[in-house]
């Protein structure tokens, strides 16, 4: 590998500008395919044949306007005065020309609901003085009759006139069984009507009202043309005095990939590259080549989305990636070639071994990072499985620019990649560098229990993770999603953001047109569901034409992240089955956002253990192959863990219990992202593993050339430890950026990488890593006989190439033979 990526490096230089007009051309094919043929990006997450899926899949077969995605409307007066008569007429006629556009399903007028809840209080409390009055009446008539009975009684008549007092008896008795059926009926709707009274849509002051938008589809499958019709709609309502605003379902869309938070990440980036390289046209490159990575990558994996269902968080986490390795990458290369430069290397030849040696450990690094994140596809989750796919797409993608793009900017470059200081000093005697000295025994045992204890206490709050999705109450505070959710939660109640279905399929089918019927199961199964704790509301929503579904409205009390809804979920499907005298057992199912969030979480917890188990034995693979060594990498995958946890932790902390979230912008804390825990996993493996392999690759060099094994763990470090510590605060930098982004779903993942590359390149890497091998000596590079005769060595350092023409004064002296049994080197070494 290393003698195949030098001659690429070589062909780079000999043809560095059909190399870069190859990657332009790249970039304009991969941007046309997609606005050629990209589609819409979905905005929702959905797992098929969960039980929240499959529910929904009912609704929208068996019921319209029912299963499809409901957006909320908020109108609110400027002032606290109650809305006018004007204002209601110009928010009913938005919302008629909002049901009118293609996609929307039904529209639900807060007015003319409350119109009906009036006219039907009113009908209820007129039926009951109905029945009051025929019950007084036919008391009445009783007693006339039982008068007339007596008197025909005392004259001695009764026998003659038994006959019309039988007729008038039966004519009472059918008014009093009529009056008794049409009062069940009465008792049944007043329940119904009672179990549905804290549903409202105009607040209790009147300054408030709420629509409900329901499209066709469901969220993951709505069209974004769609919610931007509606919002344009909304957006262009002038109604004097009154703010509208509208929740996440309408106004949820990508919105550009990069912010102004991410923007600042790359400054920053660009600074330490500026601080590191101390010129800018070196501090240029990564910059230039990851761009150019990621545009081919994200664009490509786009032009993908119109036959792949592609979330629209799918390209911001290519970007994140992309852009991240991208300059770790090309600085790793750029790096060893402005050494090799500094010590007298023709610049064509020192492209050349810069990319079979820093390349090739790029090449073995990327490996790593693109086989953890294809391996969220064995998980069965769709949409993790395009997560990770088009991810990994950009971090190949990164790495073949890395080592042909790169070469080829570094060819046009030349000398300038150097600053005027450094190429000044080119050919003059450096002070000869003094051997290392390896750490004292106690040094490394302070770093073992520092190290550890630092990650396990950062770990502990992740005891308490809990996850879900986001909800309108985790967007910016100035957002049109965080208004209208604060607003109805503080006006209507938390539970009305996250209402959930309920759907009832009797065993035997209900006769849709007997409305007794009807009404008699729809209150026997709400007397159950009313009966649960944290229940507000229960609202029938439809029955289908065949009477094998029956569906319901439940209000909780809290929001859709909260624990109690939570709960509620699980209680509401333990009722299942309910049994009945009439239609047999009832099979009872939950969808909503709180069911579909419990759902995604529980199917990733089942996958993360095999996902684990996946990526970290295909790495240990990879590890052994490239270490030649049993123990380091146990210690490199056991650090990741410790990272990994503590990452968590942080994660936690900060997003669900609320520590510093005035900086972190967390004014509601709640559960964190369902799916972080995998995708995280995925992604600090990978980058674990290049820090890893970037240091390690060094500590190996210096041991297999003769170095005692305590003394090459220094000088790995040494060596690397620059380079190692300006990619990890860049990586930090462009995942930082992402923290404030503008997506809700983007900061918990911006965070948790930045963080988990804070701990793994600085604590584990740099300090728990070497200490652990430092008291390991000799044994850390144990390999059994067996297995180092049948492993191919893949020469990770590119020991194996020739080094180029060398300036005076240093000659190509050998080393000895390796350790292991593999072949001796030679490697330049300065006379004085």
């Amino acid at each position: 590998m290393a003698r195949l990526l030098a001659r690429l490096g070589s062909f780079s230089t000999r043809r560095p500008w059909l190399v870069i007009i190859a990657w332009v051309v790249a970039l304009a094919a991969a941007g046309g395919a997609y606005l050629f043929s990209g589609g819409a990006l979905a905005s929702g997450f959905s797992i098929p044949n969960t039980p929240t899926q499959q529910v929904t899949d009912k609704l929208s077969t068996e019921l319209d306007g029912v299963g499809g995605a409901v957006g909320t409307v908020v109108f609110q007066t400027d002032g606290d005065a109650a809305l006018t008569a004007d204002q209601q007429a110009e928010i009913s006629e938005v919302l008629a020309t909002i049901g009118d556009l293609d996609g929307v399903s039904t529209v639900v007028d807060p007015f003319t609901t409350l119109e009906q809840q009036t006219d039907t209080e009113q009908q209820l409390a007129d039926g009951a003085t109905q029945l009051e009055q025929g019950r007084a009446q036919l008391d009445a008539g009783q007693a006339q009759l039982d008068a007339a009975r007596a008197q025909a009684e005392a004259a001695g008549a009764a026998d003659a006139l038994a006959a019309q007092f039988a007729d008038q008896q039966a004519q009472i008795d059918d008014g009093r069984a009529e009056l008794a059926t049409q009062q069940e009926q009465l008792d049944l709707a007043t329940t119904l009507f009672d179990y549905a009274s804290e549903i409202r849509t105009v607040s209790t002051d009147g300054a408030t009202a709420v629509a409900a938008i329901v499209f066709d589809d469901t969220l993951t499958d709505l069209a974004p043309e769609v919610k931007e019709a509606v919002a344009a709609e909304l957006e262009g309502a002038d109604i004097d005095g009154v703010t509208v605003d509208y929740s996440s379902e309408i106004a949820n869309n990508l919105e550009g990939i990069l912010g102004i938070g991410e923007v600042i990440g790359l400054l920053a980036a660009a600074l330490v590259l500026v601080v590191m390289l101390g010129a800018l046209i070196p501090a240029s490159l990564p910059l230039v080549s990851s761009i150019m990575g990621v545009g081919v990558g994200v664009a490509g994996s786009l032009a993908f989305s119109g036959v792949v269902e592609m979330a629209s968080v799918t390209p911001v986490l290519g970007v994140m990636l992309g852009l991240a390795v991208g300059i770790d990458y090309t600085l790793f290369i750029v790096n060893r070639h402005r050494r090799q430069l500094r010590d007298g290397a023709e610049v064509n030849a020192s492209i050349a071994l810069a990319n079979g040696t820093a390349g090739n450990a790029v090449v073995f690094a990327g490996a790593t990072v693109v086989i953890a994140l294809l391996a969220l596809n064995v998980t069965g989750i769709p949409f993790l499985g395009v997560m990770g796919t088009v991810a990994a797409a950009c971090v190949l993608i990164a790495v073949l620019v890395a080592v042909t793009f790169t070469p080829a900017l570094l060819r046009l470059v030349g000398m300038r990649v150097l600053s005027k200081r450094a190429r000044a000093k080119i050919g003059h005697p450096d002070h000869v560098a003094k051997a290392p000295k390896p750490m004292p025994t106690w040094r490394a045992i302070v770093a073992v229990v520092a190290a550890v204890g630092i990650l396990l206490v950062a770990a502990i709050p992740a005891l308490s993770l809990r996850l879900g999705l986001p909800d309108g109450s985790s967007e910016p505070e100035d957002s049109t999603q965080y208004r209208a959710y604060s607003i109805v939660a503080d006006e209507f109640g938390a539970g009305t953001n996250g209402t959930l279905v309920v759907v009832a399929e009797p065993e035997t089918a209900i006769d849709a047109d007997d409305q007794n019927a009807v009404l008699a199961l729809q209150v026997q199964i709400e007397d159950v569901l009313m009966a649960q704790d944290d229940v507000v509301a229960v609202s029938p929503a439809g029955v289908a034409e065949d009477g094998e579904l029956l569906a319901f409205r439940v209000v909780p009390s809290d929001g859709p992240s909260s624990v109690s809804t939570e709960e509620l979920v699980g209680a509401l499907r333990a009722l299942s089955p309910l049994e009945t005298a009439d239609y047999g057992t009832i099979e009872l199912g939950v969808a909503g956002a709180a069911s579909g969030n419990i759902d995604i979480s529980q199917t990733i917890a089942e996958a993360l253990p095999l996902y684990l188990a996946i990526v970290i034995g295909l790495s240990l693979l990879i590890l052994v192959l490239v270490f030649r060594s049993i123990l380091v990498p146990l210690i490199a995958t056991g650090g990741f863990l410790l990272s990994l946890f503590a990452a968590l932790g942080a994660v936690t902390a900060i997003y669900q219990w609320g520590w510093l979230g005035e900086v972190f912008g967390v004014h509601d804390p709640g559960p964190v992202l369902n799916f972080a825990p995998i995708i995280l996993t995925g992604v600090l493996f990978g980058l674990a593993m290049d820090y890893q392999l970037f240091i390690g690759s060094g500590m190996r060099e210096a041991f297999v050339h003769g170095m005692p094994a305590r003394t090459a763990v220094v000088a790995g470090v040494q060596g690397a430890r620059a380079v190692v510590i300006a990619a990890a605060i860049i990586m930090i930098s462009v995942f930082g950026g992402f923290v404030f982004s503008h997506l809700a779903m983007i900061r918990p993942l911006g965070f948790g990488m930045a963080v988990g590359v804070l701990f793994d390149a600085f604590v584990v890497r740099l300090l728990l890593m070497p200490a652990l091998m430092h008291l390991l000596g000799r044994a850390a590079w144990w390999l059994p006989k067996w297995l180092d005769r049948i492993l191919p060595d893949v020469d990770v350092e590119g020991a194996s190439l020739e080094r180029p023409a060398l300036p005076a004064g240093v000659h190509a002296v050998p080393v000895g033979p390796r350790r292991g049994g593999t072949s001796g080197s030679r490697t330049p070494v300065r006379r004085p």
